[in-house]
């Protein structure tokens, strides 16, 4: 059985390597490396933002840990998912994000924040601030699918750290988004298979026998574990709700899907394909994680002498489902882990090699070496994905929750505001950000990083920016209208990114 393993592993990757190579022969300009030429249709893009979505990071972090902890109420985090986190962000931001920024001819979310500001420094700290704090979610996500495979394979954990980020950065750097955007589609339906199977299998398991008898031995353990408010309490709830649904809309691997697909029209399509595929990855993984406790009778499992909840999933997956389901199941994490770092590792680099060093203090570098430039910097991220990882640094919720935190707490409001006011000022705009980092950041150093608080700081960063940007935009100096006009209009407007990016504003 393990050679079967290792035979469809080994498939599995030369299907993603091949992708890459294909790739690779499109992929000429800064514009095809990033976004694809801004030609992505609407199933590849619905596929490719929810993939990058949920990761090991939503398997064996947040499932394990939340659902145990929280029990049956972990689902309304489905909801928020599949309506805030899927439906509500391609309905309110992918129509006017997609047309803004081909408006202005910008391609990532720091140039964006330069154009509508009007401000070099907001670029370079937004792009820092990116490169800084996806590191560790990068990380976070490698600790999840290492655990996993250390479970299915017994591959040491640093050794899978290791074979993840060399795959990684082989097909990223061969193919860029192109390259990402097509095994998303592939990996998209592997992990609708996946997810089935692992509901089915997991509800008839003797351990569950069933929803009715798995939720009533679940009530024997703490009846609170059925109710529709979990152990924890609401404000643990509604923090976690917030961070995984509110916190996506402002985050740049999540917006860049907006850049880059094809035209208006495929929205529409787009929005419906993605909300079902979240609602039915996120349901598998909670509603799993929910019943997490009867395969281990109350006691969380062990490493090293010290309980750990990261090791919940890879523990259910490898000593209680089928070995072949263990496989799917396997891929299934895989190719969730895959889009996320290969989308993680595409923002990261864009803002340095694009935002820092094309734009800001190297204006004069070619196109061929921006690009390679780009290819670089992606090793340089895994590479420092790989390190923090390796340390094992707390628990993946807290690591990854604190990433989230501090990158949608810094964006969200400047970005949702700009696309839709006129009224949000420069000075609006500093405010989001520095609130948003520094209470994610702040308060978490505060507290010295404890675990049960981070998400709660990371929804407090998520939603306490929303209040005070418009409240500093409204008694701080406002644009000049002729400046707005130019922004909002109707006329595309010239940028040196339009003359750089080889007529991106053109591409509809």
């Amino acid at each position: 059985m393990v050679g079967m393993k290792v035979a469809v592993l080994i498939a599995y990757v030369c299907i993603l390597v091949g992708i890459g190579y294909v790739s690779m022969k499109k992929t000429r300009t800064v514009n095809d490396f990033f976004l694809g030429s801004r030609t992505i249709g609407p199933w590849v893009s619905a596929f490719a933002y929810g993939t990058t979505y949920f990761s090991a990071v939503l398997f064996i972090g947040y499932a394990g840990k939340v659902g145990w902890g929280f029990g049956l109420s972990s689902l309304w985090i489905v909801l928020g998912n599949a309506f805030v986190g899927a439906y509500l962000a391609w309905k309110v931001l992918a129509a006017p994000t997609r047309r803004l920024t081909t408006r202005l001819g910008v391609l990532t979310m720091p140039a964006f924040f330069e154009a509508r500001y009007d401000s070099r420094w907001l670029k370079i700290v937004s792009a820092l601030i990116i490169f800084i704090f996806l590191v560790p979610y990068s990380a976070s996500v490698y600790m999840g699918l290492s655990y996993l495979f250390e479970e299915v394979f017994k591959i040491p954990f640093e050794t899978a750290l290791i074979l993840m980020a060399v795959l990684t950065a082989v097909y990223l750097i061969m193919g860029g988004y192109f390259a990402v955007a097509m095994t998303d589609f592939v990996q998209g339906f592997v992990m609708i298979a996946g997810v089935i199977l692992m509901i089915i299998f997991i509800v008839y398991d003797p351990h569950v026998g069933g929803v009715a008898e798995g939720l009533s031995r679940l009530a024997q353990y703490d009846s609170r574990l059925v109710k529709p408010i979990g152990p924890p309490g609401l404000v643990p709830l509604l923090s976690m709700v917030v961070l995984t649904s509110l916190g996506s809309w402002g985050l740049p691997q999540m917006v860049q899907k907006f850049y880059a697909i094809k035209n208006q029209e495929s929205i529409s399509r787009a929005k419906i394909v993605c909300t079902v595929f979240s609602f039915l990855i996120a349901l598998g993984a909670y509603f799993t994680g929910s019943l997490s406790r009867l395969f281990f009778n109350n006691e969380m499992p062990m490493v090293g002498g010290q309980p750990n909840p990261d090791v919940i999933m890879p523990q259910i997956v490898s000593r209680v489902l089928p070995e072949s389901l263990g496989i799917i199941i396997l891929l299934m994490v895989m190719a969730a882990s895959m889009s996320t770092l290969a989308s993680l590792v595409l923002v990261s680099s864009s803002a340095v090699a694009i935002d820092l060093v094309k734009e800001t203090f190297y204006p004069g570098i070619s196109r061929k070496n921006v690009v390679l430039l780009m290819r670089i910097l992606c090793l340089v991220f895994v590479g420092l994905s790989l390190w923090i990882a390796l340390r094992k640094p707390t628990v993946i919720l807290a690591l990854m929750s604190l990433s989230w935190g501090a990158v949608a707490g810094s964006f969200l409001a400047p970005y949702l505001y700009g696309l839709f006011w006129k009224g949000v000022t420069k000075a609006g705009a500093w405010s989001g950000i520095i609130s948003g980092l520094g209470i994610s950041l702040g308060l978490s150093l505060y507290f010295k990083m404890n675990e049960s608080l981070i998400p709660t700081l990371g929804a407090l960063a998520i939603v306490v920016p929303l209040a005070v940007v418009p409240l500093v935009s409204l008694v701080t100096r406002k644009y000049p209208e002729a400046f707005l006009q130019k922004i909002y209009g109707s006329e595309p407007v010239s940028t040196s990114s339009n003359v750089m990016y080889e007529g991106v504003v053109s591409q509809k």
